[in-house]
């Protein structure tokens, strides 16, 4: 069965269900026998000192420290649906206010992850015969327009206001802002590369161009960093001007897969989860193309510890096409393609942390955000931070980077004490 093309939020044609127009919310009766035998059946599986549904006979629940987080279903045809597939409709009722969290989202959120953990045991058995995802150039530029050409200025309202990364931080001091924590994951990989003066580098995916210019700036290094979202390599170009870095930094309005030349290094910051896997092969074979004899790099991506597709509203709604692979999966990229794992380190509470601090400066510019779109996007927003929070949080979701050069390769470093030696 094809898969359904996104849908943005935050807009009426897009979001509209036509199924809703003959059955005003307002217009549900009241619940019935099997209404309350399915909340019933919901509700006996969860840790009812955390999270307790009701219906829309209630009142709006108070929401204190003392009782545990209501979920209130606002009318009959959301009960049933969240019943049916929660994973797909439970976002997009929530975000239309017909499903409403009384207390902390982040909790009522993991109690749900903490339930379904058992559903997803025998995932990797039913996975086995499954349509490996492997988006072509048109699937690529849809979905990629579809979440970051979405407007730069509501991006700039909560990521860092110095390098505008929309990818894990590293918090090489717990205490630090998420201006400090992005420059120090920028530093922590450009150290673990052992990036050097007049290098030459290949980015696959720049965002905003923070980190292309990052490398450029302070390791002097040359960069060529490809990506196919419009606004932002716009964005990036004028940011090269402005510090009179266009003659170290190329920005390229064009996809991974076309990148050509020779580069001493070759880095991806958050772009695999977009490439789909079944592209993994021939993204290495470009890798063993593009580096030099001494080449080597470094890939930095979310990833799972067992195959698992995207959760379905967040691949209808915000992240089209996603795929957050295994380490086993990435492997395909490396091992055909005469390539050799340095290192891996999983940073997975770092991005928690990012994330966390995310949502503090959404929340915080949450009018401004209202008012470029409408409630809906508010909310579906702040449940897809959440939602992430929580996944890193209970394990759902890993971050790794994975440094690697070719297989042989001597000039490597004996120890990793040049990745920390500057870290205070």
């Amino acid at each position: 069965m094809e898969r359904d093309r996104a849908e943005p939020l935050g807009v009426p044609e897009g979001h509209r269900d036509p199924e809703d127009e003959d059955e005003p919310v307002s217009s549900s009766p009241e619940p019935n026998a099997l209404d309350r035998w399915l909340v019933g059946q919901l509700t006996s599986r969860l840790d009812a000192g955390r999270v307790r549904v009701v219906l829309w006979d209630e009142p709006e629940p108070a929401a204190t420290d003392h009782l545990p987080i209501a979920v209130r279903i606002g009318d009959r045809k959301a009960l049933r649906r969240v019943i049916l597939h929660p994973d797909l409709y439970f976002g997009d009722l929530y975000a239309a206010g017909r499903i409403t969290v009384h207390g902390a989202l982040l909790t009522a959120i993991d109690e749900a992850y903490r339930f379904t953990a058992q559903k997803t045991a025998p995932l990797a058995k039913l996975l086995r015969g499954r349509k490996i995802p492997t988006p072509d150039l048109v699937d690529s530029r849809r979905n990629i327009h579809h979440h970051y050409d979405i407007g730069n200025d509501f991006y700039k309202l909560w990521l860092d206001r110095e390098a505008l990364q929309y990818t894990c931080a590293y918090f090489a001091d717990p205490a630090m802002t998420i201006e400090k924590a992005q420059q120090a994951k920028m530093h922590h990989v450009c150290r673990k590369m052992r990036l050097k003066p007049g290098e030459t580098v290949a980015e696959a995916g720049s965002g905003w161009g923070g980190f292309a210019l990052f490398m450029a700036k302070h390791y002097g290094a040359k960069v060529r960093s490809f990506n196919i979202s419009k606004e932002q390599v716009a964005y990036a170009r004028d940011w090269a001007k402005r510090e009179q870095l266009e003659n170290n930094v190329e920005f390229v309005e064009d996809d991974f897969r076309n990148i050509s030349g020779k580069y001493d290094a070759f880095v991806s910051i958050g772009m695999l989860e977009h490439a789909g896997a079944g592209n993994y092969r021939e993204l290495g074979r470009l890798i063993d193309r593009v580096l030099t004899p001494e080449g080597r790099g470094l890939i930095h991506s979310i990833c799972r510890d067992k195959p698992q597709p995207l959760n379905p509203w967040i691949d209808k709604r915000i992240f089209p096409g996603a795929y957050p692979p295994t380490l086993r999966e990435m492997m395909d990229i490396f091992e055909p393609n005469g390539l050799s794992v340095l290192d891996v380190e999983n940073i997975r509470l770092h991005y928690a942390e990012t994330l966390r601090l995310w949502l503090d400066r959404f929340e915080e510019n949450v009018a401004t955000v209202r008012s470029m779109f409408d409630e809906t996007f508010v909310r579906a927003w702040r449940l897809y931070l959440v939602g992430s929070i929580a996944a890193f949080l209970r394990g759902r979701l890993q971050l790794f980077q994975v440094l690697y050069a070719r297989s042989g390769a001597n000039d490597v470093p004996w120890t990793r004490a040049h990745v920390y030696e500057h870290d205070d």
